[in-house]
This record gives structure tokens, sequence and C-alpha cells, in this order.
């Protein structure tokens, strides 16, 4: 029996794929642009193409979906019974997918609630699986826009990366923030704060860093019920490791996602990127 309410989002969530088709949520996708040619992000051929271009440094830029998109995959979700669509997207501060999303929703068969999130990666794929718990329950739009804001508001996303070079050129970070974090050799650890990417702290080394941000994951994470993401680009070991230390330091731990990010983001954070995406339940 098809659910009322249904559930669409956009590539950047990096949801598992278990996930995607068991909640029956329908994944819009951003496009990476390398070296000239459109890639679909959430790809194996873009995640590999991204690492060779980045390698050569040849252009790289990205692009949201555009509104017929949306429009699209609107329409499908109401011939396949939707009464009404909650449709919850990347930050507006970093993207303009949230923008598209609105515009499409205007001309929806169905009514459709465009949520701007805030966040990026799992921290907007657990306000996803959220909205969509409510949505299988037989929760109304406005009930799956409320779960998924409270995850939202509890969720914290903390990142590694090499250099704040990738940022500066996407236009993500500003220059002031990427020459400071660059200076001396600082390694930098950011977090998404009200929307956009934010220098949190300075630290001299890599290895220090991430090891601070294994701290602000078990800080934020407290003792009780929490699910957890951890995301990388190029960084299948480093990776592997800070989820074996998580799942030993969090007691409540529920679900733990290791994956490695598409090349929408990895192509504003470079090889080497490390993020711990942690979510109170």
């Amino acid at each position: 029996m098809p659910r009322s309410v249904a559930i669409v989002t956009d590539s950047t969530a990096y949801l598992p794929p278990g996930a995607v088709e068991r909640h029956g949520i329908s994944v819009v996708p951003l496009t990476v642009v390398l070296g000239g040619r459109p890639f679909e992000d959430g790809t194996e051929e873009a995640a590999r193409r991204l690492t060779q271009a980045l390698g050569q440094r040849l252009p790289v830029t990205t692009s949201r979906p555009s509104p017929e998109t949306f429009a699209a995959a609107y329409r499908a979700a109401a011939r396949e019974g939707a009464s009404g669509i909650v449709s919850l997207h990347l930050s507006s501060e970093i993207s303009g997918t949230y923008d598209a999303a609105v515009l499409a929703a205007k001309q929806a068969p169905v009514p459709v609630r465009v949520v701007d999130s805030g966040m990026v990666a799992m921290a907007l794929g657990f306000c996803v699986l959220a909205a969509a718990e409510v949505a299988a329950a037989g929760g109304t739009p406005d009930e799956a826009v409320a779960g998924a804001v409270k995850r939202e508001q509890s969720t914290r996303a903390y990142f590694y990366v090499d250099t704040l070079e990738h940022l500066r050129r996407g236009g993500r970070i500003g220059a002031a923030q990427a020459l400071f974090g660059s200076a001396l050799a600082v390694k930098p650890l950011l977090e998404l704060a009200e929307g956009r990417i934010e220098l949190r702290e300075k630290v001299r080394t890599a290895s220090r860093a991430i090891a601070r941000l294994e701290e602000l994951a078990v800080e934020h994470a407290g003792a009780g019920p929490v699910d957890v993401a951890v995301h990388h680009l190029a960084a299948e070991d480093r990776a592997g490791q800070l989820a074996d230390r998580l799942r030993q330091r969090l007691p409540g731990l529920a679900e733990l996602h290791v994956s490695e990010v598409g090349a929408v983001l990895g192509a504003h954070t470079g090889p080497g990127l490390l993020g711990a995406v942690v979510s109170p339940k």
C-alpha cells in the first residue's frame, strides 16, 4: 500500500542504500562537473573521476538539480499515490538546491513541504530518516517535518580536512578563514553551524586533529541512545579506525554508518576528509 506522505531528498544526504529502499525515499541527484564533463552525484564513476580530476588539478564545479528535476520527482510521487510530500535538502547557505525545490513545489500536483535542513551528508540523512519513520507510521506532512526538525536540532557534524583550499575555491568558506586555517601548517576542524561551514578549532597535526574529532563526537553523544555516521574521502583506513574507537566509547550507540562521501561534497573538501555526524535519538 503506498504511503500517503512521500519523502524526497537530494544526493548529498548520502543515505545508506538499504534505508532508501526500505523507506521508499526519492533521491534527486546534484551534478559535479569535472574538466567540463557532468557526472551525477552518488555514482561510483563520479567518485572515481573526482579523485582523478583533483589529482590532475582539472576544473571542478558542482551544480544543483534543476526545478524540473524536482518537479518530475514530485509528479512521480503523486502518481504512486502520495497525497503530500516532504522534501528535505542540504543547507541553503551552501547550495541552491533548496531554492530549486521551492520553485518546483509551486507546480506540484499535491502539496509539498520543502525543508531547509541546514545540514549536509548524514546530518541531513538522519533528518530524512526521522521524517520517513513518521510518514511510515501514518503521520501527516506537518508531523514528518516536526520529526525532521527535532532531529536536526540535536544533530552535530564535525569535519577534518587536510586543507581549506577546496572550500575556499568553491566559496563555501571565507578567504580569511581559509588563510587563517592554513597558517603555520595548522590542521582545521570544521563544524556545521547555522547552515554554514565554520572553522571550529585549529590543531597542529593531523593526528591531533583526528583525536580531537573523536573527542567532540563523544562529548556530544553523551551516554544516551545515539546514531553516528563516519564519512571520509579517500581515507578509508582513518574512517575505519575512528568508527572502531567510537564503537568502544559510546555506550548508547544504536547505529553507526561508515561511508565515503559523494563527488559533490568531495569536490569542496578534497581528499583526506574525515567527518563524524552525531545524532542523539
